[in-house]
């Protein structure tokens, strides 16, 4: 059986420890520029340097993007940057642009390198290209079905790896490469700055009544027409895996450390359970859903993976994510000798006498009150407001080095 690799997004250094503790085999991150998503958090060098280390003390591979569609004027940049990469040593480079990825090959050719789903991968013949040209993996185009991936895998060198997005936010357009963002705001989707059009609310105006706005409706669901739903192939594990794919890839980038905590510890254990005992797996489907539930989504669909999805993969009446949760920070690295006190990474409001979960990597949740807080200087404190802080918190439950706090908001 093939054993996929589980390949989780960091926005941050709080996420990617957050993404290898909680079952990542890889993470991909982005550095301060030349990748897709511009507006994350991402990686100075520093921290970068930094993440690469902790990933790699624990067996986990840490990949970069650089995966813009590049401008002459990104070129001399790019290859400076590829020089400072070079010494960081990430396992691999994700790239889109055939003269960026001829850079990467002159500057560090000892980095593999993985061609983006930006580069429109639909066909065996254009991972040949890739593989001759010295690829190592191919990142699938999402509008690919599983039997064309099959045959796909059935075509190329059987060295080359195929990853394929398997979790997280699809796009209206084909591969990612839209020029809505550019239109509307003048910020570039293909040089990492969109804003996301696709989730706003549109109507149509006829020309020779101005101001006189007609909603745009399908079958009385909305008006949201470019709205698409969540992927989330949690429930087929064994197809992905019969399919040939090598990485099972989870989008969310721009996520927070709550986010990628639940998703990486639900697809960890199912991929696991499968491996271990098919039938272990069946028998846990439907704790897989309730815990992928957990974390914000925006309803779920298998997109492409069975075909061509219909108007059931598109959301009309709303642009806004269901929120099961809220995260409130994570334990931190030294927890207090004291009983039950930790030292906490605060990221929302919490108060004393509320109860919150430790979410911890091995599938438990731990219901806890909060019984006191302090701040950095030992003062006491009814509730950890904004802005975000480094505080001791007293539990009554056991926790651990980067486990998450988070909050039930149903």
């Amino acid at each position: 059986m093939r054993h996929p690799e589980l390949l989780i997004p960091a926005s941050s250094l709080e996420v990617l420890k957050t993404a290898v503790t909680f079952g990542a085999d890889a993470v991909y991150i982005g550095g301060d520029a030349y990748g897709l998503r511009a507006k994350a958090k991402n990686f100075s060098m520093p921290d970068m340097a930094e993440g690469i280390a902790f990933a790699h003390a624990h067996g986990v591979k840490v990949y970069v993007t650089a995966n813009i569609l590049a401008h002459n004027g990104d070129l001399d940049g790019i290859e400076a940057y590829f020089h400072e990469l070079k010494n960081l040593h990430p396992d691999a480079l994700i790239i889109a642009d055939p003269g960026v990825f001829m850079i990467a090959k002159r500057v560090c050719p000892e980095i593999e390198r993985h061609i983006s789903t930006q580069a429109n991968n639909t066909n065996y013949e254009t991972c040949r290209f890739w593989w001759e040209l010295g690829a190592k993996r191919i990142v699938t185009a999402r509008e690919l079905s599983l039997a064309e991936i099959t045959e796909l895998r059935s075509k190329i060198p059987p060295e080359m790896e195929i990853e394929t997005f398997v979790h997280g936010a699809m796009c209206i357009s084909y591969s990612g490469r839209c020029l809505l963002s550019n239109y509307f705001t003048g910020r570039d989707a293909n040089q990492g700055a969109c804003t996301h059009p696709c989730r706003w609310k549109y109507a149509v105006m006829e020309e020779t009544r101005p101001g006189e706005y007609l909603p745009i409706e399908e079958n009385e669901r909305g008006t949201y027409i470019f709205n698409s739903k969540d992927l989330c192939m949690i429930e087929h594990i064994p197809d992905l895996i019969d399919a040939g794919i090598d990485s099972f890839k989870i989008e969310g980038r721009m996520k927070t450390a709550l986010y990628v905590a639940t998703v990486a510890r639900t697809y960890r254990k199912a991929i696991d359970d499968y491996q271990k005992d098919p039938a272990v797996y069946e028998q846990n489907l439907p704790w897989y859903r309730e815990q992928i539930s957990n974390c914000t989504y925006r309803q779920f669909t298998t997109g492409f993976f069975y075909g061509k999805p219909n108007h059931e993969s598109q959301i009309y009446d709303s642009n806004t994510y269901i929120k099961e949760y809220t995260y409130l920070g994570m334990i931190g690295e030294k927890p207090d000798a004291e009983e039950g006190w930790y030292a906490t990474e605060q990221r929302n409001k919490f108060s004393v006498g509320e109860k919150i979960e430790v979410m911890k990597p091995d599938g438990r949740n731990l219901e806890t009150p909060v019984l006191e807080i302090r701040d950095e200087s030992g003062k006491p404190m009814e509730s950890a407001p904004h802005p975000q802080q480094k505080l001791m918190v007293r539990l009554s439950c056991e926790a651990e080095e980067y486990d998450i706090l988070r909050r039930a908001e149903n």
